[in-house]
C-alpha cells in the first residue's frame, strides 16, 4: 500500500465516527453510525486547488475508512480510503489523517468504504467551490438523498419475480444477493412528514446540489411548476440544459439551478425508481409564503445522458483508444453464481486486476447481462461517457450497454465497482493498478 504524503493544508477538519441516535422526524429516531453525531455528516468545503486535511477518530466498535468520492487525488492514492488496497483500515480507538488537493471543483461527498457501513449513515457532503463559475446564482442548498433503513444492514437474497431495471426483487429460485427493503426516502436525513425546508426569495436563482448517497436506490427528482436547469454532473460543468425531472443513481451528483418565479411552498419530490419504497420530499419555501403546500404539476421532460455536454475540452479522450476492455456485468442466475455479482465473470476479492499502463487512453465497454441497473464508479479519475465527464454512470439492466473512456494519468491502485453497495459487497468490483 502507498505511503501517505503530507504537506501544508489550507483547510483542516476533525471527524469522529461514532454510534449515535439518528433523528429522522419529530419523535422518530434509530441507532446509527455517524460522523460527529450528525446525519448527514458535517459539510466539508474548500475552494478548488486548496489543500484539505481531515483527521478521523474511530470511536466505532469495528474498523473503518473514508473515501472522498469525486476527488481525483492526483499523487495521493494513499488517501483514497479503500481498506486493504490503499490503506490499512482504521482500528477502533485509532485515528488517521487524510490530506488531499481539492479538485476537481463541484458537488462531491465522503463515506465509509468498509463493508456495509455506508448504509449505517457514515456519509456527508464534500463541496469544492469553483474559482470561476460558468453560471450565476444567488444562493445554494445541498440535498443528500438516502434510504431509510432503521435496522442493521445485511445482504439479503431476493425471491419471487419483478424488480425490473432498478428493482429490489429477484428472478425467482435462488434470486440475487441484494439490499434489505428500505422503509422510506430521506432528504437531508428527514422523512417526508418532517421535510427539510429550502428557503428562497422570489426572483432569485438557487443552485441545488443533489447527492444520491443511497446504498441501492435510483431516484427521480422534480419540483412542481419549476424547471431544473442542470449545470454540473459528478462535479464537472456542463452546458446548462432545462428539464422537468432527472434520474440520479447511487453515487451520482447533479447540480441544477432553479429560478424562483412561482411564489408559494412547493414539494421537491424524490421518488425511488422501480421500487415500492415511499417517496421523499423537501420543500421549496418562498419568503412570505403562507406555508400551505401547493402540489402543482411536473412536466415530462426528463434529462437524458445525451443532453449533457461538457464545458471542459475533451480532446484527450477522443479518437481510438490504446486499450479497449470488454466487461460483462452479471449476477444471480444471469451468468453467475446465485450469491455474487461479477465483472467479467469474476467476483472480488478473488478477481484478477484489470491491467493498463500509465498514459494510455483506455476504453471500457460494459454490457449488462442482468435485469438490474449498475451504477459503475471509477476512483481517481473522471471518464467521458457520451459528451460528459463523470465518475459514476448507470449501466441499464436487461442487456444495457455503456462505453466510457478515461486517461491513465494518475498512477496507483484504483477501485472500480458498482455503487449499489450490496452488489459491490458481493463481488462487483475490480482493482485497476498501474505504475509511473
Amino acid at each position: 500500500m502507498p505511503e501517505p504524503q503530507y504537506g501544508d493544508p489550507d483547510r483542516e477538519y476533525q471527524l469522529s465516527a461514532t454510534e449515535s441516535d439518528v433523528m429522522v422526524a419529530g419523535g422518530e429516531s434509530y441507532n446509527g453510525w455517524t460522523y460527529n453525531g450528525e446525519y448527514p455528516g458535517p459539510e466539508i468545503r474548500a475552494v478548488e486547488g486548496e489543500r484539505v486535511r481531515v483527521t478521523i477518530e474511530n470511536d466505532l466498535p469495528e474498523e473503518t475508512t473514508i473515501h472522498w468520492h469525486g476527488m481525483v487525488l492526483d499523487g495521493d492514492n494513499a488517501m483514497d480510503g479503500v481498506p486493504g488496497v490503499t490503506q490499512t483500515a482504521i482500528e477502533p480507538g485509532e485515528e488517521f489523517v487524510y490530506e488531499f488537493d481539492a479538485e476537481p471543483a463541484g458537488t462531491h461527498w465522503y463515506h465509509s468504504h468498509v463493508g456495509l457501513q455506508l448504509d449505517r449513515e457514515l456519509l456527508g457532503p464534500l463541496i469544492i467551490e469553483e474559482r470561476n463559475p460558468h453560471i450565476e446564482y444567488d444562493t445554494e442548498a445541498t440535498l443528500v438523498l438516502d434510504e431509510y433503513l432503521p435496522t442493521e444492514p445485511r445482504v439479503e437474497t431476493s425471491s419471487g419475480t419483478g424488480g425490473g431495471m432498478g428493482g429490489m426483487g429477484g428472478m425467482g429460485g435462488s434470486g440475487f444477493p441484494d439490499a434489505p427493503p428500505a422503509e422510506g426516502t430521506l432528504i437531508n436525513g428527514r422523512l417526508p412528514d418532517d421535510p427539510t425546508p429550502v428557503d428562497v426569495e422570489e426572483g432569485s436563482r438557487i443552485r441545488l446540489r443533489l447527492i444520491n448517497a443511497a446504498a441501492a436506490a435510483t431516484y427521480e427528482i422534480g419540483i412542481g411548476d419549476h424547471e431544473l436547469v442542470v449545470t454540473h454532473t459528478d462535479g464537472p460543468a456542463v452546458e446548462p440544459v432545462s428539464v422537468d425531472t432527472l434520474e440520479i443513481g447511487p453515487g451520482e451528483r447533479y447540480d441544477a439551478v432553479v429560478e424562483a418565479r412561482s411564489p408559494g411552498t412547493w414539494p421537491i419530490r424524490v421518488r425511488p425508481v422501480n421500487k415500492s419504497t415511499s417517496a421523499g420530499r423537501a420543500l421549496l419555501d418562498y419568503d412570505q409564503s403562507t406555508g400551505d403546500v401547493t402540489e402543482g404539476e411536473i412536466g415530462s421532460r426528463q434529462l437524458r445522458l445525451s443532453d449533457l455536454h461538457a464545458i471542459d475540452d475533451l480532446d484527450e479522450y477522443r479518437g481510438e483508444p490504446d486499450r479497449t476492455i470488454d466487461l460483462t456485468l452479471s449476477g444471480g442466475m444471469m451468468g453467475g453464481d446465485g450469491d455474487e455479482w461479477t465483472i467479467g465473470g469474476q467476483a472480488y476479492p478473488d478477481a484478477d486486476p484489470i491491467s493498463i499502463e500509465e498514459g494510455e487512453h483506455v476504453r471500457f465497454r460494459m454490457a449488462n447481462r442482468s435485469p438490474m441497473r449498475h451504477p459503475m464508479h471509477l476512483h481517481g479519475h473522471h471518464f467521458v461517457v457520451g459528451d460528459a465527464l463523470k465518475d459514476t454512470v448507470i449501466v441499464p439492466g436487461h442487456m444495457g450497454e455503456i462505453t466510457i473512456d478515461f486517461v491513465a494519468d494518475n498512477p496507483g491502485t484504483w477501485f472500480f465497482h458498482c455503487h449499489h453497495l450490496y452488489h459491490m459487497e458481493t463481488g462487483m468490483a475490480r482493482e485497476i493498478p498501474y505504475e509511473q
